[in-house]
């Protein structure tokens, strides 16, 4: 299954995304503006991979002016139900739909890893103003707890494929971004954690593209031996799923 297929596979679970993936902590946002030295409120930002809005949503509230880029038609339709005000453009990041020096941010949540980077990064520079800045950031497993450790290696055996949008992205992501002349990087790391009930935290895993690929008997073969697994550790149901934000910062020259 090549990473195309596997990108594509969203499409196809727009409104499951939608219900139950894992937004963003506040300080996520405090972080961006942070490393980028300037607030998100009046900034223009594109919001590239931006799927159903989860991210976007975000940037909007604290006040930038936000476009997406999207390239998948399930998800652009599921966007465009929940942030039906927000400007949405079909393309992705190897080829931005937008004008030189337009931008004062690009973000790119948890989609990053699906571009050229021999391309994507190119194309970053060119959208974006001087001064301007790239961010991209993914929630990441949080390894050092039992539980999710142990899940993540069931679903790496099960799936046969340790899917970056469930492990840590890879670093060779960072330094990729370091090996273009002019652009430097800051990273940060940040733990947060929410509070869901057991079906909503099923669905979130099962929403991921090495579930999406595999069909509806694998998944559900492993959804009824995992809900099984966790009603031992919660056996009210109400599980707490830990994360850790991996952000990259890029200023443009």
């Amino acid at each position: 299954m090549t990473a195309l297929s596997r990108a594509h596979s969203f499409n196809t679970a727009a409104a499951q995304y939608a219900a139950n993936r894992p937004s963003y902590p506040p300080a996520l946002l405090d972080a961006v503006e942070e490393l980028t030295g300037r607030p998100l409120a009046g900034a223009r930002v594109a919001d590239v991979g931006a799927g159903t809005g989860i991210a976007t949503a975000l940037l909007r509230e604290r006040g930038a002016d936000v476009i997406a880029v999207e390239p998948g038609d399930g998800m652009a339709a599921e966007f465009r139900r929940a942030l039906p005000d927000v400007p949405i453009v079909r393309g992705d990041g190897n080829a931005l739909p937008l004008a030189d020096a337009s931008h004062d941010l690009i973000t790119y949540a948890q989609s990053w890893h699906w571009t050229d980077t021999d391309r994507s990064v190119p194309e970053a520079l060119r959208v974006l103003r001087p001064g301007g800045s790239l961010a991209v950031w993914w929630n990441t497993t949080a390894f050092d707890v039992p539980w999710i450790a142990a899940q993540h290696e069931r679903i790496a055996n099960h799936c046969g494929v340790r899917q970056p949008s469930l492990a840590r992205p890879d670093d060779s992501r960072a330094a990729q971004l370091a090996g273009f002349s002019g652009l430097r990087f800051v990273r940060r790391q940040l733990r947060w954690s929410r509070v869901v009930p057991l079906d909503t935290h099923l669905a979130n895993i099962s929403s991921h593209s090495a579930f999406l690929v595999l069909g509806e008997t694998g998944t559900q073969e492993f959804l009824t031996d995992e809900r099984a697994r966790l009603r031992e550790i919660f056996p009210d149901e109400t599980v707490e799923e830990t994360y850790l934000v991996d952000l990259l910062v890029a200023a443009r020259p």
